[in-house]
């Protein structure tokens, strides 16, 4: 599924109808000074981690509050598809975590109320993270937060029982989404499994080189002959069963093919930390899995679709302490004990240079992937849409185009819906 990731998150969006939050504080808590130790607590929020996570996590704060004894962490894991209308809420309340997870995606609505961290994260505090992940996070020259964790490069994941049927060959996969249709057509032909969930979202649009916004993002700049194109070649696939009856679904994290209920062939371009559910879920797909390189973008490259972060809310009364404990909880070696747990990619360079991801070797999914990510690092683009509006401008274009696979609308009608929508939210 190349619209869901880890690092994105899947939030609800229908809740946010501007780029403001209702009840931000204008004011700053002052910090404390430098020579006056915090004694108290802090309160941190992380999406969707406490199942999957929880001893990583929880050993982090053990170790924290060891070595700062009269700090204590609160620790409030919230459910991916909860995690902006509970932080709205205690925006709009005033009673705010003091350091709190969000994606890359969301930044921009949430920016008036949060802490810029210029005065807590300086060129030093910096140092170790990948410049082209921090840069993303400043807004009009100011620091809104700092890079956590990341789904790397993608990859490709393929069953070799069923995709075999059709000719793959592991060692020439498709490297288009062009090429990646034409297999999940000539799938279902030959094994009626579905082949991918993949449609043609603001993801796949992208891919295939076209621009959403005009450069000054002030308006939509996709309603073009190309992916009107781009649109009628996913149709004819989702009609052919070559794309699965459920990648219209709005809930990307329970689509109703996946690979771990054997009713879908392969992803094209997937976030690796997918491989963590397949094994967990379904042992035997996993096993069957081939991971390969995943399909290009028409310039050749990879597209990072989000990253993971940690910002403080204006309205934290402990912003020096939050930020001491993003510092440590952030530090190469916990993000790298994080990322040998699961298949995500760190946001530190230090992290990068450890044998677990130089000499990763062997042929086990995971260690694959690990390969296929480094191999792709270079080739990764992260280039937000850049506007306040970024999630609620995706899922208005997404919208439109379901309702053209579903064939209630022409591409025509689905492209103008959706410019429309655009153009209406960032006037």
């Amino acid at each position: 599924m190349t619209r869901s990731a880890l690092a994105a998150g899947a939030l609800a969006l229908s809740l946010f109808t501007t780029g403001c939050v209702a009840g931000t504080s204008t004011q700053s808590a002052a910090a404390p000074a430098d020579d006056q130790p915090f004694e108290g607590q802090v309160e941190f929020w992380t999406i969707n981690l406490k199942k999957n996570y929880s001893d990583y996590i929880t050993g982090l704060i053990g170790q924290y509050q060891k070595e700062h004894p009269k700090v204590t962490i609160k620790w409030v894991d919230v459910p991916g598809a909860e995690s902006a209308t509970k932080l709205l809420a205690a925006v709009a309340s005033g009673e705010v975590p003091d350091a709190v997870n969000v994606t890359s995606v969301e930044l921009g609505r949430f920016v008036p109320s949060l802490e810029p961290l210029d005065a807590y994260f300086g060129q030093a505090e910096l140092a170790d993270f990948q410049p082209n992940l921090v840069d993303p996070l400043r807004l009009d020259g100011k620091l809104y937060a700092v890079p956590w964790y990341n789904g790397g490069a993608p990859v490709a994941m393929y069953r070799k029982s069923v995709v075999s049927k059709a000719g793959f060959d592991d060692k020439a996969p498709p490297t288009s989404f062009a090429e990646a249709l034409a297999l999940a057509d000539k799938v279902y032909d030959k094994t009626k499994i579905n082949g991918t969930n993949s449609i043609a979202d603001h993801t796949t649009l992208r891919y295939h080189g076209v621009p959403l916004l005009s450069e000054d993002k002030k308006k939509a700049a996709f309603n073009t002959p190309e992916a009107l194109a781009v649109l009628e070649t996913y149709k004819k696939s989702y009609d052919k069963h070559g794309i699965a009856p459920g990648a219209i679904s709005k809930d990307v994290r329970n689509m109703p093919q996946t690979l771990e209920n054997g009713q879908l062939a392969f992803i094209p371009s997937a976030n690796a930390a997918q491989l963590l559910n397949v094994q967990k879920n379904a042992p035997d797909v996993y096993e069957d899995l081939v991971v390969t390189e995943p399909v290009k973008m028409s310039s050749g490259n990879y597209l990072l679709l989000a990253q993971q972060a940690f910002a403080i809310p204006k309205a934290s009364a402990h912003k020096k302490a939050a930020a001491e404990f993003i510092k440590f909880f952030t530090n190469g070696v916990n993000q790298l004990a994080f990322c040998k747990i699961v298949p995500i990619y760190p946001s530190t360079v230090s992290s990068t240079k450890d044998p677990f991801f130089t000499e990763a070797a062997g042929d086990d999914p995971m260690a694959v992937a690990r390969q296929v990510i480094v191999k792709g690092l270079p080739k990764l683009e992260y280039s937000p849409l850049g506007t306040n509006k970024d999630a609620e401008l995706a899922e208005y274009l997404n919208e439109e185009v379901r309702a053209f696979l579903q064939g209630s609308k022409s591409a025509e009608e689905a492209l103008d819906a959706a410019e429309k929508r655009w153009n209406d939210a960032l006037a």
